[in-house]
Parts: C-alpha cells; sequence; structure tokens
C-alpha cells in the first residue's frame, strides 16, 4: 500500500475522480436549466375544471398546471382550510395558470385535489397569445368584422387563424414604419435642431441658415404628416376584426384582433404539431422584444446587447491587454518597478466588479463623458450625450476588469517562446520590432486567444457593474440602427444578465416568469459557449499553424 501511495496513483485517481464529480454537476446543472427553461414552450395541456369552495359552491377554472406539489393535511387545517371528508395524511395541490387578466384577481390559483369535481381537457378550448394582458382561454364562440359574423365562411378556426395573421401582419407594418420611416425623421427633426443650437452658441446662426433648416424641418414635418396618416391607417384596417369567447365565468367576451399574436389549440393538438409550435415559440423568444414588464415575449434586445457589448468589450481588451505584456515580458526591466506591476496586475484580477462598475460610473461616465460634451456637444446640454451610462462605458469598464486576465495569459505564452527564435531572427538583421510583428506575436497568438475566451467569459456574465454603466430594464432602441453614424454607443441597451436578475427577482409576477428566468439563463449560457468556441476554434487553427516553428 505505501508503494501504491509513493508511486502517485491515489493522486492520479483522485484528480480525474474530481474532474469527473465537476463535468457531472455542471452538466446535470445545464440539463437542468435547460430542461426547466425549454419546457416552458411545450403547449401544455388546458383544463376546465370545477372546484368546490368551502362554503359548498362551485366554480369553473380554465387554464393550464403550472405546478404539482404535494403537502402535509396538518398544515392545511392549520390554516384554516377545512376538509372533514378528507383523512389522507397528503393531498396534492395544483398551481393553476388561469389568464385572463382583465377579468380575474390573479394570474394564478392554488386547487386542493379534493376540492376538484370535475377535470377535462376539451378538444375546443383555446389559447390566446395578447401582446397585452397576458394569454386569454376559452372557447371561440364567433368572429366578426366590423362587428358582422364571418364565422360561417368556412371552419371557424381557418377564419379565425386567417384575420389574426393579417391583424399581426399590419401591426409589424405599422410597428417597421414608426421605427424606420418615422424614426428616422424624428432623429433628423432632433440633429437640425442640435444643428441650430450649435450655430447659435458659435455665433454663425445667419439668417440664410436659419431659413436652410427651417426649410429642411417644414419639408420633415411634410413627410412625418404622410407617414402619420399611413400609420393610423394601418392601425385602423389593423382593429377591423374582434373575437368573440366564452370565459370561464361562462360570459362571452369581445377581443381586439389587434392585440392577437397567435391562437391554438393545444388539446387538440398531436405530437408533431405540438413540436412544430414548440419551436416557433422558440424562435418568437430569441427574435422578438419583450413586453408585460419583460415577463412576456422575447428577449432579442437583451441577446443584441450582451453580444455587441462583448464584441466592442474584446476590440478594446486586446491590444492594450497584448501591448502591456508585451512591455512587460520583452522590454521592462527585471527589477522592483516591474515586480510591483505585475503584483498590481494580480492583484487587480481579485477586485470585486462591482468596484470597477463605481469606476467607471465615476471616471468614465461622469469625468471623460462630461468632458467630451462640454467640448465636443455643447449643443445638446443639459441633456448629456456620453456623460450618461451607454453601451460604449460599459465595454470599458469590462475591458478594465478583464485586462489582468489577457495580460497574464498573454505574458505566459511569451515565457514559453524559446530565446533561441529571437536570437536568431535578430541575427539574421531583423530589428526588434520585426522580430515581434513576424515571429513572437504569430507564436503567441494561441495565448493570447486563449486570454481573449476568459475576458469574454467573464465579461458575459457579468452585472453588479453594467447596473451602473450602461444596461437598463428596457432599451426602445439598439446601439444600431440605419441613422448615420449607424453605432450608437451612447445608447443604453439590454444585457441578458440584467435581464434575468430584473425578470427574476424585480418582476411584478414571480410565478409567471420564473420559466422565463430558466430559458435566459439556458440562452446566456449558450451564447457564452457558442463565443468561447468560435474563439476555441480559431485559436486551434493558429495552434497548428504555427506549431512548426517551435519545434
Amino acid at each position: 500500500m505505501k508503494q501504491w501511495f509513493n508511486s502517485g496513483k491515489p493522486w492520479i485517481w483522485l484528480t480525474a475522480g474530481s474532474v469527473s464529480i465537476s463535468l457531472i454537476a455542471v452538466l446535470g446543472l445545464l440539463i437542468l436549466i435547460g430542461w426547466r427553461g425549454l419546457s416552458f414552450f411545450w403547449p401544455a395541456q388546458i383544463h376546465e375544471m370545477d372546484v368546490r369552495a368551502n362554503d359548498g359552491s362551485i366554480s369553473t377554472i380554465i387554464g393550464e398546471v403550472y405546478e404539482t406539489e404535494t403537502i402535509p393535511i396538518e398544515r392545511l387545517r392549520e390554516s384554516g382550510v377545512a376538509l372533514d371528508d378528507f383523512n389522507e395524511p397528503t393531498l396534492e395541490r395544483w398551481l393553476i395558470k388561469v389568464g385572463n387578466r382583465e377579468y380575474v384577481p390573479l394570474d394564478f390559483s392554488w386547487v386542493l385535489q379534493p376540492q376538484i369535481v370535475s377535470d377535462e381537457t376539451p378538444a375546443d378550448l383555446a389559447v390566446f397569445e395578447r401582446s397585452k394582458d397576458g394569454n386569454f382561454y376559452g372557447y371561440v364562440v364567433d368572429v366578426l368584422e366590423d362587428g358582422v359574423s364571418v364565422a360561417n365562411q368556412g371552419n371557424i378556426r381557418d377564419v379565425l387563424q386567417q384575420r389574426i395573421e393579417r391583424a399581426v401582419e399590419l401591426n409589424e407594418q405599422a410597428s417597421d414604419l414608426q421605427d424606420s420611416e418615422i424614426g428616422a425623421i424624428n432623429y433628423q427633426l432632433n440633429q437640425l435642431r442640435l444643428e441650430r443650437r450649435a450655430l447659435e452658441l458659435a455665433g454663425n446662426l445667419t439668417p440664410a441658415e436659419e431659413d436652410r433648416i427651417a426649410a429642411a424641418e417644414e419639408q420633415l414635418r411634410e413627410d412625418y404628416q404622410v407617414l402619420e396618416e399611413q400609420l393610423f391607417a394601418l392601425r385602423e384596417k389593423a382593429s377591423r376584426d374582434q373575437v368573440q369567447v366564452r370565459d370561464m365565468r361562462g360570459e362571452i367576451v369581445t377581443l381586439p384582433m389587434y392585440r392577437m399574436l397567435a391562437v391554438h389549440f393545444p388539446n387538440d393538438m398531436g405530437f408533431f404539431a405540438k413540436l412544430g409550435h414548440f419551436f416557433v415559440q422558440i424562435g418568437k423568444f430569441v427574435s422578438d422584444d419583450p413586453r408585460e414588464a419583460n415577463t412576456e415575449g422575447g428577449v432579442f434586445p437583451a441577446i443584441f446587447g450582451t453580444v455587441f457589448m462583448v464584441l466592442l468589450m474584446s476590440v478594446i481588451v486586446t491590444p492594450f491587454g497584448v501591448v502591456a505584456a508585451i512591455y512587460l515580458h520583452e522590454y521592462a526591466g527585471k527589477n522592483t518597478v516591474t515586480r510591483l506591476i505585475r503584483i498590481a496586475v494580480i492583484n487587480l484580477a481579485g477586485v470585486p466588479s462591482i468596484v470597477y462598475g463605481v469606476f467607471g460610473l465615476g471616471f468614465f461616465v461622469y469625468m471623460v463623458g462630461g468632458s467630451l460634451d462640454q467640448i465636443f456637444y455643447p449643443e445638446a446640454l443639459p441633456s448629456p450625450t456620453f456623460g450618461t451610462p451607454g453601451v460604449m462605458w460599459a465595454a470599458i469598464t469590462l475591458a478594465i476588469l478583464t485586462l489582468p486576465v489577457v495580460i497574464v495569459s498573454t505574458e505566459e505564452g511569451l515565457s514559453r517562446i524559446p530565446s533561441t527564435l529571437r536570437e536568431g531572427s535578430l541575427a539574421l538583421g531583423a530589428t526588434k520590432a520585426e522580430t515581434l510583428w513576424r515571429i513572437i506575436i504569430p507564436m503567441a497568438s494561441p495565448a493570447i486567444m486563449t486570454g481573449l475566451i476568459l475576458a469574454v467569459a467573464r465579461a458575459a456574465g457579468e452585472v453588479a457593474p453594467l447596473m451602473l454603466v450602461g444596461v437598463v430594464k428596457s432599451a426602445p432602441m439598439l446601439p444600431v440602427d440605419g441613422n448615420f453614424p449607424y453605432f450608437h454607443l451612447d445608447r443604453k441597451f439590454m444585457h441578458l444578465g440584467f435581464h434575468i436578475y430584473d425578470v427574476g427577482f424585480q418582476s411584478p409576477n414571480v410565478e409567471a416568469a420564473r420559466p422565463l428566468v430558466y430559458a435566459t439563463s439556458f440562452l446566456l449560457v449558450t451564447i457564452i459557449v457558442g463565443l468561447n468556441l468560435t474563439a476555441i476554434g480559431v485559436r486551434n487553427h493558429l495552434r497548428e499553424k504555427y506549431r512548426s516553428l517551435e519545434h
């Protein structure tokens, strides 16, 4: 046994076991997050239950079973729930999502199993996905066009589906018109206002310039009136149709079609129909904008903001990190100052991220951004341009946060390059700069990519500093659009990490938002893995490309 321990094999097995346990734990966590998140998009059965209340009255509940749990009967009796005919020690209770938000006090309702008189899943129950007020459950009674029934024009489901698709298409046209052409006119009007203000501050606002700006504004306002009439016409067309639905109260409710996004009948769907619906819902989650205080809809602005900020951070941190590492390893002398710098770099990696956020807010936003506004954007004051949190300051703050990782990784890569390569290059007549550019940096590129991978992984998951330097709950405009200069680095943005925090802990409807937390978490992990795999692929390509130089 002593010889076996001295051979080192126990430590090999211990290391292998630790790695295996870690991998199993990580994979298990990913599977749990993925299952809880993706199952939200699978169409659930819609139940119609008759429930007996404590006073003996019977009411109807229509909704989907959101959660099931087993609780002891004594706990219910202590809370005042009378179940005299039930003698089991435990019972099940179901959390039912009832929807129909404008007609019920709560979106969710707990139902005890002994209180259920009947439970059915009729095939005719419809689920309406709406742009406001959440889902609506009920039976389709009629489809109206300008108040006149059109249900007799064919199968009522087909007629309903056609009218919803028409309303969705008109709403999309109106939204595109408002965001693109009308938004561009508003942007140009604001630019003309700033131009007039700048000329006024410089004392160059001549009558000719005033007339030119006024003529341009008048032309833009005329164009705006034309587009506004088109917008109102689209909205009027979208509001033409309605659908009548019988809800769980037994009352006929008329719902406007322009608020509808989709309708489906989950109790009447086969496996492949549900599978198709599942992928459609995932596509909407990835490509749509959020709504209802981020508890519904998609997360596309958060995806775009996360990727854009990480790419911008990578462009900033890589040159600075590589240059700093090259100086420390190739040029700086081996003295006390260099050792202190290396110690400082290592210590910076352990500074809490919120400290970087406070530094970014105070130095970059207020000091640097405020100075830029004073110098380059005086016409916009007192409204700040760069003197307010934005995507540029967030990227720079995270670049500083991840800078030590890139420096350390690059310097380790430089230290692995044999000194004979440097000496041979210099002996052949190359300068030190040429040696660095043509020999050292290409060979160290895999280590540089390793540092970038670690930086991306950390930056994409950070939330605390972003809350101070640019991320917001809802951003009306993306940092990139069709207006010059196309990249608007002064704008605030949405981030998947902050979106998870906001939906999970600041949502007005926590129960409804819980699956979205899992889905968004799984999406964030997927994006980080995708970015890392891309960087790893580039690193492996560079490693193979320069492998011959190492030998």
